[in-house]
């Protein structure tokens, strides 16, 4: 059963002018992702807009990145929706198409108890075969996954880690300390990147990697090799853009950002509006600050 481990780009989903999916943008993105060595591809996540998306979209664009990826990285492909029924049929077309792995978000919208959250989990994964990555981001679910949830779950034998966005620490060490070394715990807030390697974590799928891929797969293999001064100093490069995600909302930044450095990202799908000029202009400091420090 696939281990995740190392740096796995959250993917966004590049739009063209008229809000449809740019799937020339999706293959280049793909194939400069893997250029850039990462160690795997997460694709409708939540920078991917997948709430944006219909299911056939969803379809279209793990069809896509699955054919670019031509076996040579696990593609991590996001199947989770509101309700128990419409994750399972997406998670069982997912495994038709070609999926190495998924990742479920907690269901959304109303609040569920733990136990609820456990059904839901064991009938996604008594449905499907694949390795399944939890993913906990409580403040856009309103569902959080508790600790001894998520322990209680890892017993089945195909759920194999956690993407936790919780943006707490404390979390992420109760995750490695109650589910045991053989269950990926991943970082899903990008300045904890080396924090959650140094605390027995397995890697982070990071939203800062579509950008900065070779930076951000820098840490984890830094870390690999003992150089954790040095991983320090890639984990601190990301802090800049890391902080600029509050311009606006997500992931119009992000996809700004790829903008400006000649990546056809497109803009966030309706209702979400591009960047203000200010904010643009704030980011554009940011990113003319990167590339200065990057030619020198």
């Amino acid at each position: 059963m696939l281990q995740p481990t190392g740096i796995i780009p959250a993917m966004i989903t590049p739009f063209d002018s008229n809000q449809h999916i740019d799937e020339a943008a999706l293959r280049q993105l793909v194939r400069r992702l893997m250029g850039a060595n990462v160690h795997g591809l997460f694709c409708l996540g939540t920078n991917g807009e997948f709430f944006s998306l219909t299911a056939d979209e969803k379809l279209r664009v793990a069809e896509i990145v699955i054919e670019e990826a031509k076996g040579q990285l696990p593609v991590y492909v996001g199947a989770g929706c509101a309700s128990t029924q419409e994750t399972v049929w997406l998670a069982t077309r997912l495994e038709q198409m070609g999926a190495d792995a998924l990742s479920v978000i907690t269901p959304y919208f109303l609040t569920f108890t733990q136990q609820e959250l456990i059904r839901h989990y064991r009938t996604v994964a008594e449905a499907t075969g694949l390795p399944i990555v939890l993913y906990n981001i409580p403040a856009r679910t309103g569902n959080a996954l508790q600790p001894k949830t998520v322990q209680a779950l890892r017993d089945l034998p195909t759920i194999v880690g956690i993407k936790d966005s919780s943006g707490s620490f404390d979390t992420i060490l109760q995750y490695v300390e109650l589910s045991g070394p053989d269950f990926a715990v991943l970082a899903g807030t990008d300045s904890l990147i080396l924090p959650t390697l140094m605390a027995g974590g397995h890697g982070a799928i990071a939203a800062t990697a579509n950008v900065f891929p070779e930076i951000v797969a820098s840490i984890y293999d830094l870390w690999k090799e003992g150089k954790l001064e040095e991983a320090e100093l890639s984990q601190r490069q990301l802090r800049a853009l890391r902080a600029s995600f509050s311009l606006g909302t997500l992931p119009s930044v992000l996809k700004e950002a790829m903008n400006m450095i000649g990546l056809p990202a497109g803009q966030p799908r309706l209702p979400v509006e591009p960047l203000a000029s200010a904010a643009k202009a704030e980011l554009q400091k940011v990113m003319d600050e990167y590339l200065s420090k990057n030619r020198s």
